[in-house]
């Protein structure tokens, strides 16, 4: 059966949406079933199945869950039926029902979640989320924040998306950042220092690094593998939460800060 879209099928070699598809919870041949619906509009199993190269019984599986979704909706036919999918809009009505019903629940998750927390504990965040949860933990915590070493890696390409989301919290909140820089930022990464305020300083040449440590409320945050202006391929955070040692490191730090120049 001919396509009943206008695309092209060249179209196809180089999918555009799936991995965003993935991120608002469709499974991957879901994904790739419905942007090949996008593009090519109500279609056939067979075609689905010539497009994307997936089996047809995995096909058949899949718009199934798409059809339960919401995302799909199938059109009888004498001869065989065809597949359609919905306005993309119907993603963000996704995203609003599933907000709503975490707020419904979110005072209990917390009073599990507080009931067992421990008041010391460490762990480690990686990668690109964990910086994310990074930035969530210093909104959530309120405090002011004191970096050692610093190397402006809050413009990381890779948190670029959350990363006006965490200042305009900082710029809503009370939240005070003081930060000892290396040197390099000074020539490299001037434009950091806009979204800082006016607490900072640039630590001697001959003691830069490529780590950090980040003090605020009762963590301390040890920052591996750090770039000017960004993290290294591989990189991570170990999270210390205890309250005494947060505040021994920020006595070291406002030592620090007033022996630097």
């Amino acid at each position: 059966m001919p396509h009943i879209g206008g695309a092209n099928h060249s179209q196809l070699k180089k999918p555009m949406y799936q991995a965003i598809f993935q991120e608002f919870g469709l499974a991957k041949n879901e994904a790739i079933i419905y942007e090949i619906l996008l593009i090519f509009g109500q279609n056939s199993v067979s075609f689905l199945a010539k497009q994307s190269k997936i089996h047809r019984r995995n096909i058949y599986d899949s718009l199934e869950r798409l059809i339960e979704k919401g995302m799909v909706f199938e059109v009888i036919s004498s001869k065989e039926n065809l597949y359609e999918g919905v306005n993309p809009e119907k993603l963000r009505e996704h995203i609003a029902e599933k907000s709503q019903m975490l707020e419904k629940v979110m005072p209990d998750l917390s009073k599990l979640f507080s009931h067992h927390k421990t008041q010391e504990q460490v762990y480690i965040y990686k990668g690109a989320q964990g910086a994310k949860n990074y930035m969530q933990d210093i909104i959530r915590t309120g405090e002011d924040v004191y970096c050692i070493g610093a190397k402006g890696g809050w413009l990381d390409e890779r948190v670029k998306n959350f990363f006006p989301i965490f200042e305009r919290h900082l710029k809503n909140s009370s939240i005070t950042c003081w930060h000892l820089f290396d040197h390099e930022v000074r020539e490299d990464l001037p434009e950091i220092t806009k979204y800082i305020g006016e607490n900072f300083k640039f630590l001697p040449k001959e003691f830069s690094t490529n780590c950090s440590v980040d003090i605020f409320g009762d963590r301390v945050n040890l920052l591996s593998n750090l770039n000017t202006g960004g993290f290294g391929e591989d990189f991570s955070f170990t999270v210390i939460v205890n309250a005494q040692m947060a505040e021994a490191f920020r006595t070291w730090f406002k030592l620090l800060y007033g022996l630097v120049k």
